[in-house]
C-alpha cells in the first residue's frame, strides 16, 4: 500500500508552477465575472459567492494534483562532484594558521 503511495510523483517543475500559476488565475477570474454578473442578475450576492466556490473547487482539481501535464521539462540536476583532497577532514579543508 504505502509503496504505491511513494510512487506517484509528488513534484512539478518550474515551466508547470508557471501554467498552473496562468490556469489558477484565469480560472478564478471567470468564474469570478461569471459569477457577478449572475449575481447581479438575480439579486444575490450568496449566488456569486457559489459560484467563485465551484470556480476555487474546480482550480483545486486541476492545479493541486502534479499532474503530467505540468512535468514535461523536468530538471537535468548536475552529478556530485566528490572531492579527494577534502575526505577525512570534519570541516571538509584543512586550514593553516598564520603566527
Amino acid at each position: 500500500m504505502f509503496e504505491r503511495l511513494k510512487a506517484i510523483p509528488k513534484y512539478m517543475d518550474y515551466n508547470g508552477q508557471k501554467k498552473a500559476e496562468k490556469i489558477f488565475q484565469s480560472v478564478i477570474i471567470v468564474f469570478a465575472v461569471i459569477g457577478f454578473v449572475w449575481g447581479y442578475v438575480v439579486q444575490h450576492f450568496s449566488v456569486t459567492v457559489l459560484v467563485l466556490l465551484a470556480g476555487f473547487v474546480l482550480c483545486c482539481i486541476l492545479v493541486l494534483p502534479p499532474w503530467p501535464y505540468y512535468r514535461q521539462h523536468p530538471l537535468k540536476w548536475q552529478k556530485a562532484v566528490s572531492d579527494e583532497s577534502t575526505e577525512g577532514t570534519p570541516g571538509g579543508s584543512k586550514k593553516q594558521r598564520r603566527k
